[in-house]
């Protein structure tokens, strides 16, 4: 049997440069997406040897150009491929130490019209992703999981023990059966697994979401603008970088072979509070709201969770704080979008995706 290894981010250069002379080589799955790139800056500025594994259909090169250009490029590299094909992924992680696993299908409503295809990229892949993790080198799991999973939780801020769990989107559930089988596949073979319960997340590359939704809506119509629900929908943003900290400060907090953190903000913000703040940043005035549409309890459409507030103590109390709440989050993310737009002389060609 190996040993169990819970890798320390903070001790891992002088550790492993002491003990193997190398360093500690990482694969980021969805490493060229949203969350995944930034996990990867964080990961080459630390000294490690990354490898990002992307299928590049929502996922980027471009997110990826200053590691690729910059002066840690000879500790980075990308590596196309799907995470539904056990044969390359298997490639992938083969001589790796840690794998974080990211790559998913985030857009909660697709799933309504192909629910084969949520499962196939999001419990399929993730089994794959765990037979691979299972015949290499590699000793510890990182799991991208989501706030979805508690469903409409009756408990706030929601602890990482609520129960019961009963997700009401298709995404929920293919999350909750991957935390499953991260569970399953560490304790049966040996392996450190963490899951991280992420709040929504805002940032620079985004690209799905209510703050993307609503610019691209008011880029086409600075007049007014379409909000589904009641607008009283409230839920906690976090701010990529806070996320990518919470992703470094799990690895050094796990204490057990295997543990589940809740990672978003410590405060809520309701819709329409969501949108004055995008019209403010944008430096938009008089805008209509024109509330129309989602569904009979004010949610946005099925299977949206009307109120999340996670409990984040555990986390913080080992260490991690989000540097950001939820409205400087927001707001961040509205003019990292103008800023673009601005370098780029191209306002609709950037803001509207």
């Amino acid at each position: 049997m190996r040993s169990r290894l819970c890798i320390n981010f903070k001790e891992a250069d002088s550790l492993i440069s002491r003990e193997t002379k190398r360093n500690l080589k990482a694969l980021v799955t969805g490493g060229a997406g949203f969350i995944g790139s930034s996990l990867c800056e964080a990961l080459v500025a630390a000294g490690w040897e990354v490898r990002a594994f992307d299928n590049l259909t929502v996922g980027s090169k471009k997110n990826l150009s200053g590691l690729l250009h910059g002066s840690g490029r000879s500790r980075f590299e990308i590596l196309a491929g799907d995470c539904t094909r056990l044969d390359q992924i298997r490639k992938a992680v083969h001589d790796c130490d840690v794998l974080f696993h990211l790559a998913a299908n985030p857009e909660v409503r697709m799933e309504l019209n192909n629910p084969e295809q949520c499962y196939h990229q999001n419990v399929y892949a993730t089994y794959c992703v765990l037979e691979a993790l299972r015949t290499s080198k590699a000793s510890t799991i990182v799991f991208a999981s989501t706030s979805t999973i508690y469903g409409r939780a009756k408990t706030f801020p929601t602890p990482e023990e609520y129960a019961p769990l009963e997700p009401i989107s298709l995404y929920g559930a293919s999350k909750l059966a991957g935390e499953a089988m991260v569970s399953a596949y560490c304790h049966s073979f040996d392996r450190h697994g963490i899951v991280l319960r992420f709040a929504n997340i805002l940032g620079p590359r985004s690209t799905h979401g209510v703050v993307n939704d609503f610019v691209r809506r008011l880029v086409r119509n600075p007049r007014e603008l379409q909000i589904l629900g009641d607008g009283n929908q409230t839920k906690s943003y976090l701010y990529v970088d806070d996320a990518v900290e919470a992703v470094l400060s799990s690895v050094k907090a796990a204490q057990s072979p295997f543990e589940v953190f809740n990672v978003g903000s410590t405060d809520q913000i309701n819709v329409k509070q969501i949108a004055a703040t995008v019209i403010e940043t944008m430096g938009l005035k008089e805008v209509r709201f024109n509330l129309s549409g989602g569904q009979s309890d004010g949610s946005g459409w099925l299977g949206d969770v009307k109120n999340m507030l996670l409990d984040i103590s555990k986390l913080k109390d080992r260490g991690w704080t989000p540097a950001h709440d939820s409205r400087e989050s927001i707001r961040l993310t509205v003019q990292s979008r103008i800023q673009g737009q601005t370098s780029a002389h191209k306002p609709s060609t950037l803001l509207v995706q």
